[in-house]
């Protein structure tokens, strides 16, 4: 069961809805101490060496594969209650499993059908990425899709406030776990893919990139907007959405640029934040980095954790000094 942050003193911030100052929001849910000895939440107790190497397109469609992977076993889990087929599943680098989760119970038929829909998406994604890398490809890594108390979701959802020490956070338990977990995912695949376009050079591949950044975000605006209808009804939702929002924010870097869902205004100018953007209208971009910093769950440079407990497959496998 998830517990509502209430305790937690949110600060208006002037990009989007109520947050906590990046300081306060260590100190108000102890992620300091769970930072501590190695700064990691998990498996970060490994020092890596930065990457200094430019890295080649083939680099970067490899990159997006490990994240693919991630959000096609997710999905594929919770909705058709599979993995991906081991078709999808070889290549180079050392080949791993996707471990834990279960087929979620929908009750809102809305949602269900939004969740199919970006399963079967996602498991496109993978397979069109692989075929566009050909021979190039990299297996599918270890993934943590499992719940327990030390589980990369756990962990995820301890640091935002959501459980308290020794709980477990299952997103397969409900439809709101369902939908907070890909929140947790999906925002960060957006920002991935854009921070990732100016690194391609290849015309072919940038086209490629482009359609799966489009797809990406239409992604997110689904589960923001099924977020927001289900905040609307029960507020706390809107909480927790700037609860993950924050932890995603304290572990990529200074800047305070992640949103949560939670709309701004009152009476007749409440506005709804389903499309997280700057003044300009425009989303922010992560570096591989700080991407990678969310996906293993750290804050220090290294090359495994959370979410790939023994790392991403290529040539770009560590996460940023944060």
């Amino acid at each position: 069961m998830i517990r509502d942050p209430d305790a937690v003193e949110f600060k208006e911030s002037p990009t989007h809805g109520p947050a906590p100052g990046r300081r306060d929001f260590f100190r108000a849910f102890g992620l300091a101490t769970a930072l501590g000895g190695g700064l990691s939440l998990i498996g970060g107790n490994r020092t890596a060496e930065a990457q200094t190497a430019v890295p080649t397109d083939v680099d970067v469609l490899n990159f997006a594969l490990n994240l693919e992977y991630l959000e096609a076993n997710f999905y594929s889990i919770a909705v058709l209650g599979e993995t991906l087929p081991a078709n999808l599943q070889g290549g180079t680098g050392v080949p791993g499993a996707a471990t834990g989760g279960k087929q979620v119970t929908f009750t809102d038929s809305v949602v269900a059908q939004l969740a199919r829909e970006i399963t079967l998406n996602e498991r496109a994604h993978v397979a069109f990425v692989r075929g566009q890398l050909g021979t190039s490809a990299i297996a599918q890594p270890a993934i943590d899709l499992s719940v327990s108390p030390t589980s990369a979701f756990s962990t995820a959802a301890r640091s935002a406030g959501l459980i308290g020490p020794g709980e477990s956070f299952d997103p397969y338990a409900n439809e709101e776990n369902f939908l907070l977990a890909a929140f947790l995912l999906e925002d960060v695949g957006v920002t991935a893919y854009k921070g990732a376009a100016p690194l391609l050079t290849n015309k072919t591949f940038i086209d490629a990139s482009a359609g799966i950044l489009a797809v990406e975000a239409y992604h997110s605006a689904m589960l923001r907007t099924s977020i927001h209808m289900k905040g609307m009804a029960t507020p706390a939702t809107f909480d927790k959405s700037e609860a993950i929002s924050n932890a995603r924010d304290a572990l990529d870097g200074p800047g305070d640029l992640d949103q949560g869902v939670k709309p701004t205004g009152s009476g007749d100018t409440l506005t709804s934040n389903i499309a997280p953007t700057d003044a300009n209208g425009i989303t922010f971009s992560r570096t591989t980095g700080q991407v990678l910093n969310i996906a293993y769950l750290t804050r220090t440079s290294t090359d495994r954790g959370g979410f790939f407990p023994n790392g991403v497959n290529g040539n770009i496998r560590v996460s940023a000094a944060s």
